[in-house]
């Protein structure tokens, strides 16, 4: 089924749901909301019919002498804004996505910078647990580049604990995923999160 297929099948179901919530869809401000939510929806989850890997496929491979077998240093990239939707209330989720690696010695082998903001990309747009996205990250890096080690945190709001319930509107769930060295060698993660507090971004809004 292809999307405007998608799109003609999730109208009729939306427009329902209006009707569900007392809301008239037929009123000048809802009349093509059925249309545009559908639209929406499918922009939202378009990560679920995408693979990390076809992004982590562009690689590049360093010099022995741009990165010595035996090294530790990282490459890091912090500050990646995404936005996810709860896969259990269907409300927005906003953060920012800050990832290491170290490239493996033997191969010395890079992906572009702007492949690891696909990377993310491509989980978030998807129905998502914040948990479960970090771990995601984290093992495309690691199974794709087979580096030394990565090392993943997220920080993000949830709108379900905004908008609804317990309606704490400055709390920030922190998740933290760890692969190879950064798990066996606790001064690499401090290195990486000293690196965080001299760059700690603005409270996520």
């Amino acid at each position: 089924m292809d999307r405007q297929e998608r799109i003609e099948c999730l109208k009729p179901l939306l427009r329902q749901v209006l009707e569900i919530l007392g809301e008239d869809p037929d009123r000048e401000g809802l009349r093509r909301t059925p249309e545009r939510w559908a639209e929406a929806l499918l922009t939202y989850t378009q990560g679920s019919e995408e693979a990390p890997e076809d992004h982590l496929s562009v690689i590049f491979q360093l010099d022995e002498d741009d990165f010595p077998q035996g090294s530790d240093d990282m490459i890091i990239q912090d500050n990646i804004q995404f936005t996810s939707t709860c896969e259990h209330h269907i409300a927005p989720i906003r953060g920012v996505v800050h990832m290491a690696y170290i490239p493996n010695g033997r191969s010395r082998v890079i992906t572009g910078l702007s492949k690891l903001s696909r990377v993310v990309e491509v989980f978030a747009r998807r129905l998502q647990v914040q948990e479960r996205m970090t771990q995601q990250i984290a093992r495309a890096i690691d199974t794709s580049l087979d580096p030394l080690g990565v090392i993943v945190v997220v920080e993000a709001v949830h709108y379900c604990m905004i908008s609804r319930g317990v309606q704490q509107r400055s709390s920030t769930t922190i998740t933290t995923a760890r692969r190879g060295a950064f798990q066996s060698n606790p001064a690499l993660e401090n290195k990486f999160q000293e690196y965080l507090r001299l760059r700690r971004s603005e409270p996520i809004t």
